[in-house]
């Protein structure tokens, strides 16, 4: 009767029996929960370790601004060690090239009828009222020693720069400077020495030169090279473009013939073409002249 009493008493009252499972629950955690410590709470930094620890930061802000006053130092000098590379760069060019015309200036088989010009003759004709400038016809062959090859070339006081055919034009820096890269532009009946035809060719920038032309804004690079036409030998700028649809693939220009020579327009190739190694004599050039027509080039 107990027993049954306990159950149906369990029964009627379910309140009674959530409250003492919750009691005896409540009872078993609490006795797995840890007491805190009351050593947990952080102590206050005393006045010692407070000035130790701003040292301390102090330190690394100052290490960390010297690292950084070291990096400028360094780009600064890596900036002045670039500027110098770049200025030894052109002097060695410089003297290269002086080099080259020193050989290539040195006394050699002078054509029938050619005149070397001396330097105390250059100076006296200089100090001439007339000049005493070299007289050269509508079309001429010059020599090109730095490329190794002579060309047919159209005298052209009308235009200012001078011109030579180039195709495959490639820009690109050495020694921090603008230099480019490039093949002669020829056409079939052109006459060259044959092992430059596909040679490429590499020369540093002097300038650039805008022309304007009808499909729009052109920009072409100019280059600096040893010239050679009869007594005539000095350095001119070219401008570099494709001049395949045109007669020659050399113009000289006004500024190659100022204070230096006169054009006889009724005349041409007045001064026998140069020799170079590999190509054909200077007699052929007669032969080679023959199919030149009248047509200008510009």
């Amino acid at each position: 009767m107990d027993g049954r009493f306990t159950y149906l008493q369990l029964q009627t009252c379910p309140r009674l029996l959530l409250g003492t499972l919750l009691a005896a629950l409540l009872t078993g955690c609490s006795a797995f929960i840890p007491e805190q410590s009351q050593d947990d709470t952080p102590k206050p930094l005393s006045t010692e370790a407070f000035e130790q620890r701003i040292d301390e930061l102090a330190l690394s802000l100052q290490s960390q601004c010297d690292t950084s006053a070291l990096l400028d130092s360094q780009q600064r000098q890596a900036q002045r060690m670039t500027a110098d590379v770049r200025e030894i760069g052109s002097l060695l060019r410089r003297l290269n090239n002086n080099v080259d015309d020193l050989v290539l200036a040195a006394p050699q088989t002078t054509a029938p009828g050619a005149q070397q010009v001396s330097v105390g003759e250059a100076c006296r004709q200089e100090d001439s009222p007339s000049g005493n400038k070299t007289l050269v016809g509508r079309s001429e062959w010059i020599g090109l020693p730095h490329l190794g090859t002579y060309l047919k070339a159209r005298i052209d006081s009308g235009a200012n720069t001078a011109s030579l055919s180039t195709r495959e034009i490639t820009p690109f820096e050495r020694d921090g400077e603008d230099w480019v890269r490039f093949k002669l532009a020829l056409n079939d009946d052109d006459v060259v020495v044959k092992s430059v035809k596909n040679k490429w060719f590499e020369a540093p920038v002097e300038r650039r030169v805008k022309v304007l032309q009808a499909t729009g804004e052109d920009s072409r690079p100019v280059i600096s090279l040893l010239i050679t036409l009869g007594p005539i030998r000095q350095h001119a700028e070219f401008t570099l473009n494709d001049r395949t649809h045109l007669n020659f693939p050399v113009l000289l220009g006004r500024r190659f013939l100022l204070d230096i020579a006169l054009i006889d327009v009724a005349e041409s190739y007045l001064h026998e073409r140069p020799e170079f190694s590999g190509g054909a004599s200077s007699e052929q050039a007669l032969n080679d002249q023959s199919s030149d027509t009248d047509m200008s080039d510009e």
